[in-house]
């Protein structure tokens, strides 16, 4: 007997296209997820207060904004910032656990035997941020008035019978005074301290002759009469200091040094994300507002592509692996 029954096959057919169209919908928002979706953890590597905290919260209601979405700022502090970085190097690599950090990214690898994490392969740069100049500090009694002087009254001494205070080994303090002896070809003791602060007042009382505090900080007490600044380390005078010279006019021509300021997340990152974080960081970076307070604090706006940004740590960590070995810097 034949049963005269409707194909069966465009009902299956048009079954299973309405199972797919539903799973292609289902998954369609996990895909096309615009990025970002909830607030993003900006990690600043060293205790509040200092440069990188206050780099950090000043860049971040301005990238918030621009992103759509809240960035945090979460201090993680220990091991001259190693603690915070390993943190974010460890992190899900999707954008919402980054890191801001400074010199130390290309400095440690060179003054730690054991780093936990690598500053090339576990991370991925999200761009610059600014920069910033420090000031060659003097204490009130030494009788010079400028880098020229200053030089020949160290040459004059025996070595290390002066010094100079740093924020600890290793700190941006200690870079741009081993810099200055590096290319003065002078010797000038190092006296660690714990901080930046300690380091400013022990240069005022005369404990330390001179130290190299960044910009902001130095401006109150050389304004104050509290201390001699000589130059600041930049290629340019700095308007918060415009009649302080650079340290290479003042005497010691070809020095030059800038405190960096970057972002960094997990490396792994998609390229879309990162992309996003950049144009976004970018676009904050480039408001009137940001730069009016950036170059209140001694900052200036530093905008630079993710891959731009790679090449410069890169190319930092090879300098400064120089800077510390002929300046015989031991690792810890």
């Amino acid at each position: 007997m034949n049963h005269d029954f409707p194909s069966l096959r465009p009902i299956a057919a048009a079954a299973a296209c309405a199972i797919v169209t539903v799973a292609a919908l289902a998954a369609a928002p996990a895909r096309a997820e615009t990025f970002p979706q909830r607030p993003i953890t900006l990690v600043a590597p060293f205790a509040p207060g200092g440069s990188v905290d206050i780099a950090a919260r000043l860049i971040a209601d301005a990238w918030g904004k621009s992103l759509g979405q809240t960035v945090v700022v979460e201090n993680r502090s220990g091991a001259s910032g190693n603690i915070g970085m390993a943190a974010v190097a460890r992190a899900r690599p999707d954008g919402y656990t980054l890191a801001i950090n400074t010199m130390s990214l290309a400095i440690n690898p060179s003054l730690f035997k054991d780093m936990p994490f690598d500053t090339l392969k576990d991370l991925r740069s999200v761009g610059t941020v600014a920069t910033s100049q420090h000031v060659l500090t003097v204490t009130n009694s030494l009788p010079v008035s400028n880098v020229a002087e200053l030089l020949a009254y160290v040459r004059a001494r025996p070595a290390n019978e002066l010094s100079f205070g740093s924020a600890g080994s290793g700190s941006t303090f200690h870079m741009a005074a081993e810099l200055f002896k590096s290319v003065s070809r002078t010797q000038i003791l190092h006296v660690p301290y714990k901080g930046g602060g300690p380091a400013m007042v022990d240069t005022i009382s005369g404990q330390v002759q001179m130290s190299f505090p960044v910009l902001s900080a130095a401006k109150p007490q050389v304004d104050g009469g509290k201390l001699k600044a000589l130059g600041v380390t930049g290629k340019t005078r700095s308007p918060l200091l415009p009649d302080v010279p650079t340290i290479a006019e003042s005497g010691l021509p070809g020095y030059e040094f800038n405190t960096w300021f970057v972002v960094s997340a997990p490396a792994g990152t998609p390229q879309a994300v990162i992309d996003t974080l950049n144009a976004k960081l970018a676009q904050a970076l480039r408001t009137p507002e940001m730069t009016q307070r950036l170059g209140k604090e001694g900052f200036e706006a530093w905008i630079s592509t993710p891959s731009q940004t790679d090449q410069m740590v890169a190319g930092e960590l090879a300098r400064w692996a120089g800077v510390i070995e002929d300046a015989g810097i031991t690792p810890n």
